[in-house]
């Protein structure tokens, strides 16, 4: 949990897609960012997730075996450019942006579609009770733009996980439209303007069907709204198992104009070179 994409008005990073929440990507864009992931394949079951046995077994990258599986504008074409987000982008402070869930089993959620600026200091800011860490010890942001439809611009994530962390967190992940449906988060202000305060943010999460693309295990597709100010932030989000990593791609939308699926065709293709990699 393809968050690793991706506050008033924050956006998600240049992008975990463009605005940024402190060192939540996904929720940030232009106010939310990506990361979370769909492409090709069998359709998911109405539940919007399908799992599919995988013949050969997928290991797990290292963080440069990772940072290398990112796709790249050649392997997408013309038309799109993709900028691979330096570790640590946006942190600016110890305590610099992670978003926290005024329902433990809700924290999940938000740091797998926006997991805080690189692993040790999400591992540090980790207190949460949840049953599943959502700290991957790997982790590769990167946003896609695209000319024709700057609008679907995406917010991108590759977050690995040890053993079968991947799947357990999924499984946690589509257990939360439920208790998660409507529910509320805080974040400290940036260090920069202390003044500001926390910020409260109200969220609403709702499923959206989602094909699993060839090569992934499962696959789970989720619109999450940001009203933290006048304007409501949506973010749909595709999060793709692959092994024992998770790629995650959002889009946002702003107001009344929703946000678009994510395009099939990046999905598709980061899912693919993911799986080869892991075969290598």
């Amino acid at each position: 949990m393809p968050h690793r994409v991706p506050r008033p008005a924050r956006t998600p990073r240049p992008s975990r897609l463009p605005v940024p929440l402190p060192g939540n990507p996904l929720l940030a864009t232009p106010l939310l960012a990506g990361a979370l992931l769909l492409a090709a394949g069998c359709a998911a079951p109405a539940g919007g997730s399908a799992d599919r046995a995988t013949a050969a077994p997928a290991r797990e990258l290292s963080a440069a075996e990772l940072r290398a599986a990112a796709v790249t504008d050649a392997e997408l074409g013309p038309g799109f450019t993709v900028t691979v987000i330096a570790p640590g982008h946006g942190e600016t402070g110890p305590d610099g942006g992670r978003e926290t869930a005024d329902r433990p089993v809700c924290q999940p959620l938000l740091d797998a579609v926006a997991p805080a600026a690189g692993p040790a200091k999400a591992a540090r800011a980790s207190a949460s009770p949840a049953p599943v860490s959502a700290v991957p010890y790997a982790e590769t942001d990167l946003s896609v733009a695209l000319a024709a439809d700057p609008s679907g611009s995406l917010y991108g994530g590759l977050l690995g996980y040890r053993g079968d962390r991947a799947a357990r967190l999924q499984a946690e992940l589509e257990g939360l439209f439920g208790p998660c449906a409507e529910f509320a988060s805080t974040a400290p202000p940036p260090p920069a303007d202390r003044s500001r305060g926390v910020t409260r943010t109200g969220h609403r999460l709702s499923r959206n069907d989602t094909p699993t693309p060839e090569g992934a295990d499962a696959a789970t597709g989720f619109t999450l709204t940001n009203e933290s100010g006048a304007v409501v932030l949506a973010q749909r989000a595709v999060l793709a198992r692959v092994g024992p990593a998770l790629v995650v791609f959002s889009t946002v939308g702003v107001g009344a104009e929703p946000a678009p699926a994510p395009d099939e065709r990046v999905v598709r293709r980061q899912v693919a070179k993911l799986r080869a990699a892991q075969k290598g």
